[in-house]
This record gives structure tokens, sequence and C-alpha cells, in this order.
């Protein structure tokens, strides 16, 4: 569960402040953390909210793609509020709750294709400081899920890079979205400390 973020949550306030609030419970039944720390600063938040609105529009590449990619890149970040949230909307969502409770430990587990494999291992090469990105997996994804699906799957991982580092840097840890539901906990890979 939660612990204590490093930016004491503000108090959410005003009329869109209840509008947020609203949507928040609506959508998750709480109101994550993120939302109060981000509320210092209504300009970024409302970017950051309407830019995830925007992304959830995109419909070039499969959902559960970019799911695994958004988890992928979660796990390898540590980003324990996204990894809970990410299997929470998969649930919500109808797609493949055995495999996104398998992301974590992709490299391991038998139960994703080999695109899947590709999806994130290119979400986790993104993510690496500097970026391994090779020829190889960019033309191979390319080959299968085509320019407009390519692109959005970057921008969409990319996005998740700044959601979730935000997080970890903001101390943002998860809040137990996924139990919430009857979930059970995410796989865990055997030798964690090897994947970064």
């Amino acid at each position: 569960m939660a612990g204590t973020p490093r930016i004491p949550k503000a108090e959410i306030t005003g009329v869109y402040g209840a509008l947020v609030k609203r949507f928040s419970r609506k959508m998750f039944g709480e109101v994550p953390e993120a939302v109060g720390v981000m509320w210092h600063n209504l300009p970024v938040l409302k970017t950051s909210m309407g830019l995830s609105r925007k992304a959830a529009k995109w419909k070039e590449c499969d959902e559960n793609l970019k799911s695994y990619a958004h988890m992928a890149v979660a796990s390898l970040v540590g980003c324990s509020f996204c990894l809970d949230l990410g299997y929470f909307q998969a649930h919500n969502e109808g797609l493949d709750e055995t495999k996104a409770r398998e992301v974590p430990r992709w490299r391991e587990s038998h139960v994703f294709t080999p695109l899947e494999r590709d999806v994130m291992e290119y979400a986790e090469a993104m993510s690496r400081t500097p970026p391994t990105v090779t020829d190889e997996l960019s033309a191979r994804l390319l080959e299968q899920l085509g320019a407009p699906a390519m692109v959005e799957l970057t921008a969409f991982a990319a996005m998740t890079n700044q959601m979730a580092r935000a997080n970890v840097a903001f101390g943002i840890e998860a809040q137990g979205f996924a139990s919430s539901c009857g979930l059970q906990p995410l796989a865990q890979p055997s030798d964690i400390g090897s994947q970064a």
C-alpha cells in the first residue's frame, strides 16, 4: 500500500477540484495520491491529465500491446503505482489479465507471443539510459505493426516513462487499486536486480 509522498498532498478544492475528485472516484474508486501531489501546480496537472485523455483516444496500436508496454516500463523504472493502476485498468478494460499479471517477469514467462515480447523489449530499451533500441528490433516491430502503430507505441512508452519517473521521484506508491478488484498480486521476476 501507499507510503508517504515526498511532496505532501495539497487539499483539492474549488469547482475544478470537485470535478477532479468526482471523476477520479468514478474511474478508480478513490482519488489517486498523485492528483493531490500535482494539485500544487494546476497547469502541470491539467497538462498531464489532458495528455492522458488524448492518448486514450489513440487507436492505431492494439490496447493489449500498449498495456504490456506500459507495465514493462513501469516495472523497469520501479513505479509500483503505475503497475497497480495498469493492472486495475487492464481488468476494467477487459484486457488479458493473465498476461498483464506476468509483465514484470515477461522474460521468464511462457504466456507471451513473439510480438508481445518484442513490444516489451522495445518499451524497456526506450526506457534505459542511454536507450538501447536496435535497428533489428525496430525493423521487426515496424514490419509486424506498421508505421502508424509503431509511432503510437513509441509515443505511449515515452509518455509512460515521463509519468512513471515522476511518480517514483514524488514517492507515489501503489494504492491497492488492483486488490480492490480482488485481483491477485503481479508476478515478480525471480532475479529482480538483473532487469535494470
